[in-house]
């Protein structure tokens, strides 16, 4: 059984998160530039057994489309082509960010580390993908 791994996509900057082996905990794992992500997801697929992408999907309150999409669609467009066997589902991030911060916040975090957005990024990650650990049970 391979590993799932989440995406937090965003313009400049990336979040990524991984089950442990028997998809049991969601990990955050690290940021990346986003430019540098299909290099970066090649070489771990090279080295890891992943059976799942799961990528966040911005959504409005009323449960349509964010903008953000438009920069989503086109990655996942030269994800599937780079990575045709590769499954990538997409799962609601919708209030990921509001809770990496109350997660930090819980977690003692200083002030500082919080308004590191590499970590809010890893940590948004993390949520989405435990969000669709649990939505599999």
């Amino acid at each position: 059984m391979g590993r799932i791994l989440a995406i937090d996509f965003g313009r400049k900057r990336t979040g990524l998160a991984v089950t442990d082996i028997l998809r049991i905990t969601a990990n955050p794992l690290l940021t990346i530039e986003t430019k540098d992500l299909l290099t970066w997801l090649a070489d771990y697929f090279a080295k890891e057994k992943v059976d799942e992408v799961v990528i966040g999907h911005p959504t409005q309150m009323d449960g349509s489309d964010s903008e953000s999409m438009n920069y989503i669609r086109p990655f996942i467009g030269n994800f599937k082509k780079q990575f045709p066997e590769m499954p990538i589902t997409m799962y609601d991030e919708r209030f990921t960010s509001v809770l990496a911060h109350r997660a930090m916040l819980a977690g003692g975090m200083k002030k500082k580390d919080r308004q590191d957005k590499a970590v809010v990024d890893r940590i948004a990650a993390c949520i989405i993908l435990e969000g669709y650990l649990d939505s599999l049970r």
